[in-house]
This record gives structure tokens, sequence and C-alpha cells, in this order.
């Protein structure tokens, strides 16, 4: 089925498993999680993944929804349910929180999609970072695009200890230890129409050369110490 937006029923029941993380309680609301959270995400997914592989299918992408189970073997204490759900549109890799990835995110209160790293390895923030140095100017060109626009802000940690980036206007992407470009705002009408597609089609779309020159990055050889 074509995503048409999430519901009422969306939010009430991320709101329910938030205050009621029990097994007791999911399993009295499971019909509700697989109908009102779970078979949106997956249209949307696949909507979005459908259209991406339509106009950038030549990277091999593939789209991967998350489970509402936490990690048994990574137990926190505050339940054994996740009170949200994602999708990724990634390519395929043993470790994917160290590669860039597309994501779409939907929590009780807000929601956020963007591109990055869940956590980037400090060989490939070197590897970034030998770039920088080597080719500042290509690098301003990449990033100019993110000054005329408001939908996408860098996030990230950045090292405590400064480093000095060879221009003023690559600083910040040089001190980070791991990043993503994001858009996040709290839960509004746009999540309850098929248009939210429409917007993370073409937000992944302003994306694509971020993910390339990124992707590629990971291909450099180790920077020499």
């Amino acid at each position: 089925m074509p995503f048409t937006g999430f519901t009422q029923a969306t939010i009430d029941f991320m709101w329910g498993i938030r205050f009621n993380n029990n097994k007791t309680w999911f399993e009295e609301h499971k019909t509700e999680y697989q109908r009102d959270f779970l078979a949106p995400m997956k249209e949307l997914g696949r909507d979005v993944f459908a259209r991406v592989t339509d106009d950038f299918g030549e990277r091999g992408f593939i789209h991967k929804v998350s489970r509402i189970y936490k990690d048994a073997r990574r137990p926190t204490g505050d339940g054994p349910y996740r009170d949200h759900l994602w999708f990724s549109i990634e390519t395929p890799s043993e470790e994917w929180t160290t590669t860039p990835v597309f994501w779409f995110e939907l929590s009780p209160d807000s929601w956020s999609y963007g591109m990055g790293y869940y956590l980037a390895r400090p060989e490939t923030m070197a590897k970034l970072r030998a770039r920088i140095d080597n080719k500042p100017g290509a690098f301003e060109k990449l990033i100019a695009p993110l000054a005329k626009q408001d939908e996408f802000a860098l996030d990230g940690e950045e090292y405590k200890r400064k480093k000095e980036a060879p221009t003023a206007k690559t600083a910040a992407w040089y001190n980070k230890k791991t990043f993503s470009l994001v858009h996040a705002q709290p839960i509004g009408d746009e999540i309850f129409s098929s248009e939210l597609a429409d917007r993370i089609v073409g937000g992944y779309a302003f994306l694509m050369p971020f993910y390339d020159y990124f992707s590629a990055v990971g291909l450099d050889p180790p920077p020499e110490s």
C-alpha cells in the first residue's frame, strides 16, 4: 500500500509504550502496534526507497525498518521496547554504524530525518580531515549549498581539544568526532500526510552529493601520521 500518513493512533501507541514499557501492556496492544505504527512506517520506507532507487539505483541501496524490541544483550533498565521506530536507506555493510546512511525516525514527540554516521570511526574522520587539508576549496564548494537552506543542520559531537582547520568554513566539520546532516522538529501536521514522503525524498536528493563524498572518503587510504 502507498503511504498516506501516520495517524493519531500512531502517536497514541508511542505514548502508550513509553509509559507502559512492559510485556503485558505490549501484548495487549500488539495489534495496534502492527496496524498503526509498524505498518505505516514500512509503507513510508518502501515508498521513499522505491523513489530514491528510481533516481539513484546505481548506488546499490537497501532499506531496513527497525524493530521495536530492544537488543536483549544490551539492557537499559527502562523496559524491553522502544517507543520509536526508524527506517534507513544505505549500502550493505558489516558495520552500518560506521558508514553514512539516510534515515527517518519517529518518536512520540518529534520526528527527524537526514544523512550521516551513527558513529564514525576515528580513522574515517582522519581521512575526511586529510581530504579537507588536500583540497579545502573542493570541500567548501560541496558544503556551500547548506548556507542557502534551512532544512538540514550539521550535528555531532566535537573534539574537546580543537583541531586547526585549513579554513574558517571547514572548521565545524574538521572538529567533529562523528556527524550527521539532520532535520528535526516536534510532531505536527506534516506526519499525517502523504506529503511527508515527498519531503523526505526531496531532502535525500539534496543530500546525495554529501553521501557520495563521504562514501568515497571511506575508501581513501589511511592518512600518513
